[in-house]
């Protein structure tokens, strides 16, 4: 039985969203239990014979400042969801809620794995092959050091290991240029770092990649720091909502146009399903004792439900041991790239 912890109180929408999207991940996943964390009235009415209830007092809200959500808020729906983790009671927690709290919250609580300075938060971005390219870090690190980066790669190859079942997945380096002559210091700094762990069998580096490549489907992984990913994540979302609409509009103009989109609607269905970003929602926030997932804070019930079956899958494939694993295999090279021997931590809350 894979149980998950369910911060119901987080995002835009909250429990009108969270509790029907748990409904339907139990409905279909029986060897899967959820322990539903939030408001005791938020939760009453909900019942299924594999969810429990934990009741918090506390909601960390979208816009609530780091400090509040750490040091003040200590039995809010979050920080008590991520705890199920680290009491062991649950695999995996899952919030739409604010993202750095989620964060700073999942490191003071769970900490860090050794030879991990930064957690990172791997999202997947629909692509051209009709699967998705896994990238981060998608908006926890703004300004990276080539030691986060290569420590993401690492981390990365574990990730998509676990869920595609290929053990040697590829890692592009995002750059303005495939030659590695491109870049500021720390881009290229980071590639040599690559290129050796790749003459190590650490990790299957394909080189330089750009832009362009994370949605042709270049590589199966991309690294760059949080604010380039965090930018082409809602790129790739406003680019799909765009061609849809667009569609929509165009087929609409007059009766041919009609009688075309009624030709062509297996086609246009398909293309708005490969491109839909909800059956990609769920990043994972690797580095870290134990396994916590981000869903996006506008997420519907679809997308929430798929949040939640990606956490199950990783705990069900045994994430976090893979990734402890390869950094563990990696540990020459991280020691070298300047990680820490010990696991950062957030300072304690008072």
């Amino acid at each position: 039985m894979i149980t998950i912890a369910v911060d119901c109180m987080g995002g835009d929408h909250g429990p009108r969203v969270t509790l029907p999207a748990c409904r339907q991940f139990l409905d279909l996943h029986p060897d899967a239990s959820l322990v539903l964390v939030g408001l005791q009235e938020s939760l009453q009415d909900f019942s299924h014979p594999r969810a429990t209830k934990v009741v918090a007092s506390e909601v960390v809200g979208m816009d609530d400042p780091l400090e509040v959500a750490l040091r003040r808020k200590k039995d809010s729906s979050m920080r008590v969801a991520v705890e199920q983790v680290k009491e062991g009671v649950a695999q995996a927690a899952v919030s739409a809620g604010n993202t750095a709290a989620l964060m700073a919250i999942s490191r003071y609580v769970l900490k860090t794995l050794d030879g991990i300075d930064r957690p990172a938060i791997a999202g997947q971005i629909p692509n051209a092959k009709g699967h998705a390219t896994t990238v981060l870090d998608m908006g926890a690190n703004v300004d990276c050091t080539e030691a986060h980066l290569f420590q993401f790669a690492v981390m990365g190859s574990a990730l998509v290991s676990v869920l595609s079942g290929d053990n040697n997945p590829s890692v592009g380096l995002l750059n303005i240029g495939e030659e590695a002559i491109k870049g500021n210091e720390v881009i290229k700094k980071t590639g040599e770092l690559l290129r050796s762990a790749s003459k190590s069998g650490d990790l299957n580096f394909f080189g330089n990649v750009e832009g362009n490549d994370i949605f042709k489907g270049t590589v199966d992984i991309v690294v760059c720091d949080g604010f380039v990913g965090n930018v082409a994540l809602k790129t790739s979302e406003g680019l799909a909502a765009m061609i849809v609409d667009f569609l929509k509009m165009e087929f609409s103009r007059n009766f041919l146009t009609k009688l075309a989109a009624i030709i062509a609607y297996p086609v246009i269905t398909a293309l708005k399903r490969r491109m839909d970003h909800r059956r990609y929602n769920g990043g994972a926030l690797l580095g870290l004792r134990g396994l916590v997932f981000k869903s996006h804070g506008s997420a519907d019930e679809m997308a929430f439900e798929y949040a939640l079956k990606r956490a199950y899958d990783a705990a069900r494939n045994n994430l976090l041991d893979k990734v402890q694993v390869r950094i563990a295999h990696a540990a020459p090279l991280l020691m070298a790239s300047g990680a820490p021997v010990q696991p950062d931590t957030v300072a304690p809350a008072h």
